[in-house]
């Protein structure tokens, strides 16, 4: 399949060769056909999200959740540009954190569009905070200091495909489970905290190499100075995550975050929930009920903390282009290469190269408005999903 367009704020046009699911030739466009794309659009290594909850009205985090749930999730995300997720598992009881992993497990080994998809697990507690603020919407009841014989139990029933592992490092037992992890491979982050700025950089020396939702589960009220906010964004061994959707961050603050950790260790996630492509109303965060409210955020009924969001990765794209003003090349690059580089998968997806993985998007950029439109989606040099239909492969 040969396939046509800017890559990605590039004004030359280039034409890839896709063979046998991979890129096999990157040349300049010419006047030689193409099943897909034209000079009018861009292309775009596909999305990688690292936090996805649930999407379209479905929860990862619902042990009800059937594997065709599951298959269906990963195909409504592929409307979004998103070719490569973590299914994000939040705090709850051991045995329901269990049963939500088998799920994964079971879907990964049986569905081959899920299989193409699957990032790894993101397990995000319950080695968190219990203090309001911190906690977010995660149940206060089950969160708990680290406790690696049941981290192995939980990994056994991932099948070891627990990738990354977000915790407080405010636990005096942090710092030698992080050493532990981060020795079996694990992607340790900090997130959920109410940590001193000393214990999150004994986290990092201990192992952490990840910052989640920077900037969100926190108090509302912190010290000026000194806090756990401005110890993360000045650790360059930390990459950190955040949610760009108007509403975790202003937009002032997603440019002052930006511009402190800088691109090259910046990742867009769009940690969405169940309600995620859904109208206003409550929905089920595991056993959680949040809501959304007509201005997209999503929230714990009745009270300002929010609970996850309803953003979609290219419009986060979009916004961290208008809020920070970063460059499209550079907004694609936290959604694509850097949390690619994250799991330690650079070579693996998250770049247009010779040789990479086909998993591409074709979009439509309009510079004016900062807004990215997906018109298809290719996962190893199938197109998947394609605007004109409307309807995934």
């Amino acid at each position: 399949m040969k396939l046509k367009g800017r890559i990605g704020a590039s004004d030359k046009d280039s034409v890839l060769q896709i063979k046998s699911g991979r890129i096999a030739e990157i040349a300049a466009a010419d006047n030689s056909p193409c099943e897909l794309g034209d000079a009018s659009l861009r292309l775009s290594a596909g999305f990688v999200d690292l936090q996805v909850n649930g999407y379209g009205g479905m929860d990862f985090n619902d042990t009800a959740t059937t594997t065709e749930q599951i298959a269906e999730i990963t195909r409504r995300l592929w409307r979004t540009g998103v070719t490569k997720f973590c299914p994000t598992i939040i705090t709850e009881s051991a045995e329901h954190i269990t049963a939500c992993l088998t799920n994964l497990v079971r879907a990964a080994e049986s569905l081959p569009e899920f299989q193409r998809a699957f990032a790894g697990i993101h397990l995000e507690g319950p080695f968190i905070s219990t203090e309001d603020g911190p906690r977010g919407a995660h149940p206060r009841q089950h969160a708990c200091p680290p406790d690696w014989e049941q981290f192995q139990r939980w990994q056994e029933a991932a099948n070891g495909r627990i990738v990354i592992l977000t915790l407080s490092p405010e636990w005096p037992e942090c710092c030698a489970f992080i050493e532990r992890a981060a020795k079996a491979g694990i992607v340790v982050a900090i997130g959920h905290t109410a940590a001193t700025p000393q214990q999150i950089a004994d986290a990092v020396r201990a192992g952490a190499k990840m910052s989640t939702h920077l900037g969100n589960g926190s108090h509302a009220k912190i010290d000026r100075h000194v806090n756990y906010i401005w110890e993360q964004l000045a650790n360059d061994n930390l990459c950190a995550s955040f949610i760009v959707d108007g509403h975790h961050l202003p937009p002032s603050v997603v440019k002052c975050f930006l511009r402190s950790k800088g691109v090259q260790r910046s990742i867009l996630v769009t940690d969405a929930i169940a309600a995620a492509g859904c109208s206003p109303g409550r929905y089920k965060l595991g056993n959680v009920e949040v809501e959304v409210l007509e201005t997209g955020r999503v929230c714990l009924p009745g009270t300002p903390y929010l609970a996850g969001s309803a953003v979609e990765m290219h419009d986060s794209i979009g916004k961290a282009v208008l809020y920070s003003g970063v460059t499209l090349d550079e907004a694609l690059q936290m959604a694509t290469a850097n949390p690619a580089e994250a799991l330690g998968k650079a070579e693996s997806f998250g770049r247009i190269e010779k040789g990479a993985a086909a998993d591409l998007v074709l979009f439509d950029w309009d510079e004016t408005a900062a807004k990215l439109n997906v018109i298809a989606t290719i996962v190893n040099g199938e197109i998947v999903y394609h605007s004109s239909t409307g309807k995934e492969h």
